[in-house]
């Protein structure tokens, strides 16, 4: 299969299809035609086409070739939040169609962590508010420790928020909404960018660009403390756009779960991201609330919207 750049046609344009555009966000977290396939369950073929199709509509490439796989281009990630807020949109009218026939009102109480609030929540409480105006919501961000303190206690109906390290599991219910393998970060250019795959013994000596925020920290130094490796931490920030600008200058590398990879900083230098030979943990992202609530139907709502719009991730 060969993605080029459209040549230009006096033809009309064709109007792309929901299911171009869910064929095309499935390349794009997959990372190849076949992974896509295979999540969809049709053939390569029916996929190619459709990309095809899609870029001529477009008169864009929205991928390029690589070794082992397909990288998005600038035009392919910028069209890819447009995919899928169409996708979303209609998730979020069909959502709001089947529940008409409650009442669409009352509170919800909802605790989110940091780094969840602008990667996952952002998007779903909007989603939300749109389709149900009718429910009160009160918002709080804090770590998830205290969030789980406030779950058990009554004071919150749910929380978004990592679930890795939920102590409280027997009086707590959780629901994975995504799974988010950590990755590296690197400038492009960089030594390691050419390999698609990069061993942690090279990775030791690189001066590391730290996140500090829902215990990433914890988790990148627990990863090199397996290689015997005290992490050279030149940089230590609660901003993720931070360490995009900083990985994007050379000011050093980065690992990071793959939810909040974006290949751009936003002074517009591109950030190349690689898979990590090794058993790497993976970052859980999903709902909790007490076990043995009732619920009530404005938290049912939302955990049923929440499962019905998880956001593509670039591979």
């Amino acid at each position: 299969m060969r993605f080029v750049r459209p040549r230009a046609s006096t033809a009309p344009p064709m109007a792309f299809t929901l299911r171009q555009l869910q064929y095309f966000v499935a390349v794009a977290e997959q990372g190849t035609v076949s992974g896509a396939a295979h999540v969809l369950s049709i053939s390569q073929s029916s996929v190619t086409e459709a990309i095809k199709d899609l870029e001529n509509d477009l008169g864009v490439a929205l991928f390029q070739r690589r070794a082992r796989g397909l990288d998005i281009t600038h035009e392919g990630h910028q069209f890819l939040r447009h995919a899928a807020k169409i996708l979303a949109d209609v998730a979020e009218a069909r959502q709001a169609f089947r529940a008409r026939g409650g009442p669409g009102v009352g509170t919800l109480s909802l605790g989110v962590t940091s780094l969840v609030a602008g990667y996952v929540l952002s998007d779903l409480l909007a989603r939300y508010r749109r389709a149900f105006p009718g429910v009160e919501i009160a918002t709080m961000e804090d770590d998830g420790n205290y969030l789980e303190h406030l779950l058990v206690g009554g004071e919150l109906d749910v929380a978004v928020m990592l679930l890795n390290n939920l102590r409280d599991r027997q009086a707590l219910q959780s629901e994975i909404l995504d799974v988010s393998p950590f990755r590296l970060w690197l400038p492009a250019g960089h030594d390691l960018a050419v390999r698609d795959s990069i061993a942690m013994e090279q990775i030791v000596g690189e001066p590391l660009i730290m996140l500090t925020v829902d215990e990433i920290e914890e988790a990148t130094r627990k990863l090199l403390s397996a290689f015997g490796a005290r992490p050279k931490v030149a940089f230590r920030t609660r901003s993720v756009e931070a360490v995009r600008s900083l990985v994007a200058t050379g000011a050093g590398v980065a690992l990071l779960p793959n939810l909040v990879y974006r290949p751009w900083s936003l002074e517009g230098d591109r950030i190349e991201s690689r898979d990590v030979s090794g058993a790497l943990p993976v970052v859980q992202v999903g709902l909790v609330w007490r076990r043995g609530l009732t619920l009530s139907a404005p938290l049912r709502e939302f955990i049923a919207l929440a499962h019905s719009q998880r956001m593509p991730r670039l591979r």
